[in-house]
């Protein structure tokens, strides 16, 4: 076991005898045959006891018995309490979940504040086992089913080569203490009922199903690393970054081969699901504006395209004022202002990042706000008045831009829409002395 240990850190490089590694040790026998294995191989550690709180004494005393462990080992010692119940409530998690994120959270906390090199997790081949079930019913696409990696960031799991028997026969044979947690043989979580209740079923019809499915993951593995490059070389085709949004081709997508493979590697990572995404690709031109949400971002159909964003915090965006002396804006977008004379053979910029305004026909102070439904102007160029919303939809303006559209206003008046069209009102006529020259920045 010992020797077998240390080949699998040397041929996965998971870190070596100069680094210094933090266990997160439970109590149970897979971590505490783990800090075991840490001490009799040399290599430098300290433990980690998260108390969750959730079996009240039990909790205390795998607390006191981890203490006692890295007592006797002489290396340092961390733990810290929970209340995992009101943060699963707080953020609207499951507790395993919430106590998961409070664990990486807090041992990363300590892994870069006391310089320890990785964290070591006691995950192993049946944990591979139970892992690859629970992704396979939760509908994770390939990257969940190639199991857990031996190092993923700074988190390594060099027990990856052992299967639960096999810890057991090591802590036997070595005499070795360790705590059990009662709460492993609660069936009302789906790991436990995965461990308890499919696996020995399928154990039924093979046996040496475990190894089967370690082989057969290792395959997989490496298929996907084949895969993944091929589909990234696809993708980078398909989508383009702008203003800090994604913007994926929806329409080359569905003409290319197995357009669902595309879209479940590009969506997924945005928190879409399968159900979801399968929508998006059965969207057709005219539902331009349609809008698909997952936990933290939003999609938007425009036309051909789907716009992805993170979802922000609603809130109502204060106004801005300009004063006849201000030369500059920042907020809530960029602004530069002159004041020029005007000259009748003075060329006027046409792009629509620029507005050429008659100074004298502006009442300061101006008022940068976001558009409102309602909003109506004179456009320049057209006859009569225009709602503001007719005019984005004319300049198939997509949603998310049209959210993020701002009009600078003269005495309640729109002078112009920032980026888009100034106002009939405030054009530059031949009586026009002065000129207030804005540039979108």
């Amino acid at each position: 076991m010992i020797l077998r240990f240390k080949t699998f850190v040397k041929n996965n490089s998971l870190f070596s005898k100069a680094d210094r590694i933090l266990l997160a040790v439970s109590g149970g026998i897979d971590s505490v045959v783990m800090a075991d294995l840490f001490y009799k191989t040399g290599f430098r550690f300290g433990i980690a006891h998260c108390n969750f709180g959730l079996r009240s004494k039990e909790s205390d005393l795998d607390e006191e018995f981890t203490r006692k462990l890295a007592a006797e080992y002489k290396v340092p010692f961390y733990t810290e309490r929970f209340d995992t119940k009101a943060y699963s409530a707080l953020k609207k998690i499951s507790v395993q979940m919430a106590a998961r994120e409070l664990r990486y959270l807090w041992f990363e906390g300590i892994r870069s504040t006391l310089k320890f090199d990785f964290i070591s997790t006691a995950h192993h081949l049946d944990d591979q086992a139970e892992t690859f079930m629970i992704n396979l019913l939760r509908g994770t696409g390939i990257s969940g089913l190639h199991g857990i990696l031996p190092i993923q960031g700074f988190v390594v799991r060099p027990m990856l080569f052992a299967y639960r028997t096999e810890i057991i026969n090591y802590a036997v044979e070595n005499r070795i203490r360790y705590r059990e947690d009662s709460s492993n043989l609660e069936e009302k979580y789906l790991r436990n009922k995965i461990r308890l209740k499919i696996i020995p079923q399928l154990e039924e019809l093979n046996p040496e199903f475990k190894r089967t499915l370690t082989s057969e993951i290792t395959i997989l593995r490496e298929w996907e690393k084949i895969g993944r490059k091929e589909i990234q070389r696809k993708i980078s085709r398909l989508i383009k970054k702008h203003k800090g949004r994604m913007i994926v081709d929806l329409q080359t997508l569905k003409n290319t081969s197995h357009p669902e493979l595309y879209a479940w590697e590009i969506l997924s990572a945005y928190g879409f699901n399968a159900s979801i995404i399968s929508g998006i690709l059965e969207h057709s031109a005219e539902s331009s504006g349609r809008t698909f949400l997952s936990s933290s971002h939003r999609g938007v159909i425009n036309r051909e395209s789907l716009i992805i964003e993170p979802l922000a915090v609603q809130k109502d965006e204060p106004c801005s004022m300009i004063s006849a002396k201000t030369k500059r804006v920042s907020k809530p977008l960029g602004l530069k202002l002159s004041l020029v004379d005007y000259g009748k053979n003075d060329l006027i910029p046409a792009e629509r990042e620029f507005a050429s305004l008659d100074y004298n026909k502006l009442t300061f102070p101006l008022e940068i706000r976001k558009w409102k439904p309602g909003d109506s102007f004179y456009p320049f160029g057209m006859k009569g008045k225009k709602k503001v919303s007719d005019l984005l939809i004319d300049q198939k303006v997509s949603l998310p831009d049209k959210e993020n559209t701002f009009v600078l206003c003269s005495s309640g008046k729109i002078a112009w829409v920032i980026g888009r069209r100034i106002d009939q009102r405030f054009r530059i006529t031949s009586k026009t002395i002065k000129i207030l020259r804005i540039k979108l920045d």
